[in-house]
């Protein structure tokens, strides 16, 4: 929303490029500061509960930037948003290691990752036409206030398979079929010293800045490339996110097919996540290119090859991980892809202040995903499970 809404609300609250990446930061912290918390909350308390009780803070959240008058009270709406956020990842992943093996949880990954896209489609449709009848305030009391409704049908339908009435002993014996380490609580510190850990951090803190900078400042890029506005974002923001959601689940599926026809978790994975590394190299051009709607599907390509790398990334700590610690390490790595982002607003506004030119943004977007892919394989070249050398007398952190 705040991408959508960046020129009325930079024209109503006289905001500059500085400030507006200013905002961008503050909402990066809170999330990076959050997801150390959520992570290990959720680890305590389990999916059902830690992800309600994340909602509803973001929810309110959300809604108080209706109520805001100035950078100052927005920076602190965006900062508490942040907090409340950071829960999504750490208890989704959580409930998708309950639910799936691993042969099929890159594409139910990949799936319940096209959701944030599927709300990224919708923005551009509802937030404009409440914006220009209501004004943008309404725009954020109204889609805090449909959201409520996700929340009671989370706390009536969700149970883990072994909680569930509707799961038999043949499935619960079918998800719970792969081999995994020790269920023993592991310290959380201890998850700090172990290179699997890193395996998924290091890549998270190289690519999700580059899904920020798209929702941040996508419509500012086609607002000032293509001349679109409020009435005019929609058709465009559209197809790029549809062309994301496809690219989410097919590469889920892509990995998870492959599994399925003998490759091991490791190739499957890196596999999938080079070609979409490959597909997203394109964009560095996309600032040369002059027609719209041949912009379109190259900033598309980008997004699709994002959500692909993005829902193999994800299964990592899955992967890798016992159940009782996926949320805690989802939080370590959502922490260094929110620090991530904390640096490039800083950078996209320096930039943008500097030379109101996108072709060096584009360029470190492009190329982010080879870089990540790399380094991952150098951490870890097999993806093998992490393993805990613990010591009697260790306490959990």
């Amino acid at each position: 929303m705040i991408g959508v809404l960046k020129p009325v609300l930079q024209r109503d609250l006289a905001w500059s490029e500085g400030q507006y990446a200013n905002i961008v930061f503050w909402f990066q912290a809170a999330y990076a500061l959050g997801f150390l918390a959520m992570g290990r909350l959720v680890d305590r308390i389990g999916a059902r509960i830690g992800y309600a009780a994340a909602f509803s803070f973001w929810t309110l959240a959300h809604v108080s930037h209706g109520l805001v008058n100035s950078m100052v009270q927005f920076a602190v709406a965006r900062f508490a948003l942040g907090l409340g956020e950071a829960g999504n990842f750490p208890a989704g992943l959580k409930a998708v290691a309950d639910w799936f093996p691993q042969r099929e949880r890159a594409l139910a990954v990949g799936i319940f990752n096209a959701g944030a896209n599927v709300g990224a489609i919708v923005t551009p449709i509802l937030v404009p036409a409440i914006t220009l009848t209501y004004g943008w305030r309404a725009a954020f009391v109204a889609t805090g206030s449909f959201s409520v409704i996700w929340l009671i049908v989370w706390l009536i339908v969700y149970r883990r398979p072994e909680e569930h009435p509707r799961v038999g002993p043949g499935e619960l014996s079918f998800i719970r079929s792969d081999p995994i380490p020790s269920e023993r609580r592991m310290p959380w510190l201890h998850l700090f010293l172990v290179r699997e850990t890193w395996a998924y951090a290091v890549p998270k803190f190289l690519t999700d800045p580059i899904w920020w900078m798209f929702l941040f400042w996508l419509p500012d890029f086609l607002g000032k490339r293509y001349g679109l506005d409020l009435k005019s974002f929609g058709p465009p923001l559209i197809a790029i996110y549809v062309m994301s959601d496809l690219g989410s689940v097919l590469g889920g599926w892509s990995s998870s097919s492959l599994m399925r026809r003998g490759f091991s978790a490791n190739a499957a994975r890196k596999t999938t996540m080079l070609l979409a590394a490959l597909a997203a190299l394109p964009v560095v051009y996309v600032q040369a290119v002059d027609a719209l709607w041949l912009a379109v599907p190259l900033i598309g390509l980008a997004t699709a090859a994002h959500q692909a790398f993005s829902a193999n990334l994800l299964t990592l700590p899955s992967d890798l991980f016992p159940r009782n610690a996926i949320g805690s390490v989802v939080g370590i790595g959502g922490t260094a892809g929110a620090i991530g982002g904390m640096l490039i607003a800083e950078f996209v506004g320096y930039v943008l202040s500097l030379s109101n030119s996108y072709l060096p943004i584009f360029v470190v977007a492009g190329s982010a995903y080879l870089l990540a892919l790399a380094a991952m394989h150098v951490i870890s070249p097999r993806l093998a499970p992490a393993e805990f050398h613990r010591h009697p007398d260790n306490q959990d952190a």
